[in-house]
């Protein structure tokens, strides 16, 4: 029995000691498996890309973005549904960007200090102002008939549009330096991680110009520009194409440490 025993343990005993020259044994060992907070957050990161763009196409043909409030509220009132519709899916990528930044600080990627907490916790606080300017749209298209009719705006609905305007912006700008602070871990991991990193660098710091109101087409361009990111970093993460650039770093780490 003895000798059975042997010959079935020796298999295994040749498997561990290969993943340990590898640098993949011990505390790396369960890497190998899928994580599934990183597959959670790709799956959320999809979700937000995915309400980000029935936002978009929804806010475009509400046409609500006139020189003053009045108008944009006449707008709003003629095509209700529409900027209804914004509102709630700019308020549902903002929820699911919160719940894709939670996942990812459960992620062993950032657990174990590979990534940065710097980019959950951006990328929630980026959600929160999101969401928040998503509630304000619904608020606005709520009294846009009332406003429209009577032909003024009150200071309640004055306050309202200015939440909605500046959480917009400060929730694109924070996403914006979420993207700049992944860049650098990005790059370290290497692989289609570093080639990505660059373009996550850029993305990023091209977002601030949301606070230039005259960079029109700059906006436009970062926004498709985010949208890529999201979809592209979503896929990685659900396929886990991330954990194992980070997985290979991690064991390339562990060999330094031993040979040093």
């Amino acid at each position: 029995m003895r000798a059975n025993a042997l010959e079935i343990e020796q298999p295994y005993a040749e498997v561990i000691d290969a993943m340990d020259r590898q640098g993949e044994a011990g505390a790396s060992a369960p890497h190998l498996r899928k994580d599934a907070a990183a597959w959670g957050a790709g799956l959320l990161l999809l979700l937000t890309a995915a309400a980000t763009i029935v936002m978009v196409y929804a806010r475009v043909a509400a046409d609500a973005d006139q020189p003053t409030l009045l108008e944009s509220l006449r707008a709003v009132a003629a095509s209700k549904p529409m900027y209804s519709m914004s509102g709630l899916a700019r308020a549902i990528s903002g929820v699911a960007l919160i719940a894709g930044a939670l996942f990812l600080l459960k992620t062993w990627v950032i657990g174990e200090g590979f990534g940065t907490r710097m980019v959950p916790y951006l990328l929630a606080a980026s959600g929160g102002f999101t969401t928040v300017s998503g509630a304000c749209a619904l608020a606005l298209a709520a009294d846009a008939s009332n406003a429209a009719a009577v032909g003024s705006v009150d200071a309640s609905t004055e306050a309202i549009a200015t939440l909605r305007w500046l959480s917009g912006k400060v929730g694109f700008a924070l996403a914006g330096l979420g993207l700049v602070a992944a860049a650098q871990r990005q790059w370290k991991a290497g692989g289609a991680l570093r080639r990505i990193a660059p373009a996550s660098a850029l993305i990023g710091i091209a977002m601030q110009f949301i606070w230039v109101d005259a960079a029109t087409v700059a906006h436009r361009v970062s926004g498709v520009a985010f949208f890529t990111w999201l979809l592209v970093i979503g896929v990685m993460l659900l396929t886990g194409r991330v954990e194992r650039h980070f997985a290979a770093m991690r064991g390339s780490s562990s060999r330094v440490l031993r040979e040093g």
